[in-house]
């Protein structure tokens, strides 16, 4: 007796339900595969019979109709007889007092290895949930990475399982939902399982929104009737277009699915019946030619929108998708999409890497989608060499979406993006220390500003200088959280250095007014004030100084004993160079400038701000005279700073370009301009510009005053 009816023996009588199930299996495999394969499947059948006996799903179903079910759907793609044997078998395992040896020796090693690709961990001990599933989802890529059939037959058991989840608890229904259209049904579009991809994505948006699915469903179903009719005329013209010009083919109108209405309603913030009544057709054809000389045909039967076309066919998506894709106005101005492609193209764009399976063929690498699929395997083999299991499985994640570019380093190495990333993000995406010193950048050898925004296949060169600091209006246009947080990061210690430097020589004045200094109050007395004002280190007593949190003269004054209160404490005083960094800020209302006369405000948690003495706004610090200090500047000062002055002129075109390049030919750069129109004959122009000092800035105003269409010039003391 054979090793099948021996376990056949043992087993209790067959239901004819199950009798159902494998019998629609091997009359699906009888189309395709030779019959010592499906001997293998029916053997596989009878040991998973055995091992699961007894068992039940959720549902009350014997559990032997799950495998099965697997089973199916890779047959419905022609699978061949090891990964239909694997299918049965993926859970034995997982779920049975059965090993992988003894899988092994009743069947071989290649089934034995794609059965422990596809289960899980279980048996292993995690510290969360979170990194129980990472870890698993990293055993099964990288046994996908081996052998991509794994995924496959994983894809399949999560269809089956998406398919009966309505007998799972909803907090487990949401969880499995979620897990689906983030990992499963992405890995599918990416191997270009298009049938697969929509089933994963549909039910998993049932599971994770009912509500939102069934308002959608119901919806679509009051439109359906409509819809069909203006479909089937539409396919009806386009049909007898092709045959008045000798072409074969067939013409489909395809029906949008549920998630991705859910996805464009959202993501484009469009109502429901602006996304229903787009009509998709399909056309199928036999060769490429026709491909093109169909496109022409329907151009002349409805015009095409600009801009909408897209030709997958000579340039292929990354999974190996090839087609004609363009968008044309229909009847009442309808939007139709259309594809046109030809059979070999159909059947890629819906099986992808099942469409030409050669795993039994000598030549495994002439089928384009397989050659995709194994590049992306390739690069997960590098990504999961670092980094624990759920950074992996995030990196995974990232490369699965498609809103990513992909992007070349000089030397040709591959750096995926977020669209939407500039420069700073693809600097710090090769390394924090290079995102920091990055001063410049070059795209396809050419230079560009810092915040251009990137796209798919440019080369990026970016330039560094030793000494160069990061740009706190970075974070304002920057879209990956690694540049984000490093600049941010950056900025704080940058902060705190900056306002212990300023917070002691605020200190050490302040002492030196009292004929004290740092030295004479010693270190002792030094950490005894520590301690009373509850800090650590002289650092964080110099940083709350530098920001303003606590006054100079009043700590110099607790430093040395110094205790009377009857008197308000001495301003002090300050000598600015204008590097003073972020501590040190020039006010915006009047923009000093070396030469001014000027006073320094201490600002809580800001530093010092410096205005001009005649500036309007100090009339509200008046009210506290213990936080101004007296500023003076150092001589010899060799940096620009910003100024502002207000122009007017005669209301008349070119009046600006003129002034601005009087401005431009004094030596001076630039920043911002804006106009104001109070009357029809008088323009007052505000610009403002960088300087050295007041001197170059009077130099400025007396070239800007001699010019014929000028008025009046003068600079801002509010």
């Amino acid at each position: 007796m054979d090793y099948a009816a021996a376990l056949l023996s043992k087993l209790p009588a067959t239901s004819p339900r199950r009798s159902r199930h494998i019998k629609q299996l091997v009359e699906t495999l009888e189309a395709y595969m030779p019959a010592e394969d499906i001997e293998q499947v029916m053997k596989s059948y009878e040991f998973g019979a055995l091992a699961h006996h007894g068992q039940t799903r959720m549902s009350g179903e014997p559990y032997i109709y799950h495998p099965v079910a697997v089973a199916q759907t890779l047959a419905d793609m022609h699978f061949d007889g090891q990964t239909i044997t694997a299918a049965i078998l993926h859970d034995v395992i997982e779920d049975t007092e059965f090993s992988i040896t003894e899988i092994e020796e009743e069947f071989d090693s290649e089934i034995a290895a794609l059965v422990d690709g596809v289960s899980k961990l279980d048996q292993m001990e995690f510290t969360s949930r979170a990194e129980a599933q990472a870890e698993s989802f990293r055993k099964m890529m990288l046994a996908m990475i081996e052998d991509i059939r794994v995924i496959l037959v994983k894809l399949a058991d999560r269809l089956h399982n998406m398919e009966t989840l309505e007998a799972m608890p909803r907090e487990k229904q949401a969880r499995i939902a979620r897990e689906t259209l983030e990992i499963y049904a992405p890995i599918a579009n990416r191997l270009g399982i298009n049938h697969m991809k929509v089933l994963l994505e549909d039910l998993g948006f049932r599971y994770l929104y009912p509500f939102r699915y069934a308002v959608l469903q119901n919806a679509l179903k009051r439109s359906k009737g409509s819809q069909r009719q203006i479909v089937k005329r539409i396919s009806e013209r386009i049909m007898k277009a092709m045959q008045e010009e000798g072409i074969d083919g067939e013409v489909r109108g395809r029906e949008k699915h549920l998630y991705s209405i859910y996805k464009k309603m959202a993501g484009k913030k469009r109502l429901l019946s602006d996304v229903v009544d787009v009509y998709g057709f399909r056309i199928v054809v036999d060769d490429v030619n026709t491909c093109y000389r169909l496109l022409g045909i329907v151009h002349g039967l409805y015009k095409p929108m600009p801009g909408r076309f897209k030709d997958n066919i000579a340039i292929p998506r990354i999974n190996g998708y090839q087609s004609l894709h363009t968008t044309l106005f229909g009847p009442k101005g309808l939007p139709l999409e259309v594809q046109i492609r030809t059979t070999d193209m159909d059947r890629v764009a819906e099986a992808g890497v099942a469409a030409h399976w050669q795993y039994k063929a000598i030549d495994k690498t002439t089928a384009t989608p397989q050659v995709r699929a194994r590049d992306w395997l390739a690069r997960l083999e590098e990504i999961q060499r670092t980094g624990t299991s759920e950074e992996f499985l995030e990196s995974v994640k990232v490369d699965l979406f498609p809103d990513k570019i992909y992007v070349f380093t000089p030397n040709g190495d591959i750096m995926p993006l977020p669209k939407g990333a500039t420069v700073v993000d693809f600097a710090y995406a090769v390394h924090t220390d290079i995102g920091n010193r990055c001063v410049a950048a070059k795209v396809d050898r050419t230079l560009v500003p810092l915040r251009t925004t990137l796209h798919n296949s440019q080369t990026v060169e970016i330039i560094t200088a030793r000494g160069a600091k990061p740009n706190p209006n970075w974070v304002s246009f920057v879209t990956t959280a690694k540049a984000r947080s490093a600049i941010r990061q950056y900025m704080k210690n940058m902060r705190v250095s900056e306002s212990e430097d300023l917070g002691k020589r605020l200190l050490d004045r302040a002492l030196k007014d009292l004929k004290s200094s740092l030295r004479k109050v010693g270190k002792i007395r030094l950490r005894e004030a520590l301690d009373e004002l509850s800090l650590e280190e002289p650092a964080d007593l110099f940083g709350q100084i530098g920001l303003g949190e606590r006054l100079a003269p009043l700590t110099a004054r607790f430093l040395i004993g110094d205790k009377t209160d009857d008197e308000e404490p001495a301003s002090t005083s300050l000598v600015i160079a204008g590097t003073e960094g972020m501590v040190v800020r020039y006010a915006k209302c009047c923009h000093p400038i070396p030469g001014d006369n000027v006073m320094g405000y201490l600002s809580a948690g800001r530093g010092v701000v410096i205005h001009r003495n005649s500036c309007g706004n100090l009339i509200n610090f008046r009210k506290q005279p213990e936080k101004w200090l007296t500023v003076s500047w150092e001589t010899g000062l060799d940096r620009d700073f910003m100024s502002q002055i207000h122009v007017e002129t005669v209301n008349k075109t070119g009046v600006l370009a003129e002034v601005a390049a009087v401005i431009a030919d004094s030596d001076s750069n630039i920043e911002e301009v804006s106009v104001l129109n109070p009357n029809p004959d008088v323009s007052v122009m505000i610009f403002l510009f960088q300087v050295r000092d007041r001197t170059h800035l009077a130099q400025i105003m007396r070239n800007v005053r001699k010019m014929p269409n000028v008025f009046r010039v003068g600079r801002d003391n509010t």
